[in-house]
């Protein structure tokens, strides 16, 4: 690694730890919306990748019932959902 990619890779670990939270698995998590409004999404999101950070899993809704539940989920939520948490692992960020 140059001393280009190093100082690179700083900042952007710099920019992870200030916008990561303490998550319940002892690991820390990053919002999408956050790393979206920080400039620098794609570098953001490779060194969370490399670093061994995983989209959090997402919670189906529950099937909405009523005379306009079934109006509102045509598609049956099957349709692939863009994350909107990282979670990194214990020590990622040390």
């Amino acid at each position: 690694m140059s001393a280009e990619d190093a100082a690179g890779d700083a900042e952007t670990r710099a920019l992870v730890k200030r916008l990561a939270r303490p998550h319940p698995s002892g690991g820390d998590v990053v919002e999408r919306a956050a790393l979206l409004a920080s400039g620098d999404f794609a570098a953001a999101m490779a060194w969370i990748a490399d670093h061994g950070g995983v989209a959090e899993a997402m919670v189906s809704g529950a099937p909405r019932r009523g005379l306009h539940g079934p109006r509102l989920s045509l598609s049956g939520g099957t349709e692939p959902r863009t994350p909107l948490r990282f979670v990194l692992p214990a020590g990622a960020l040390a």
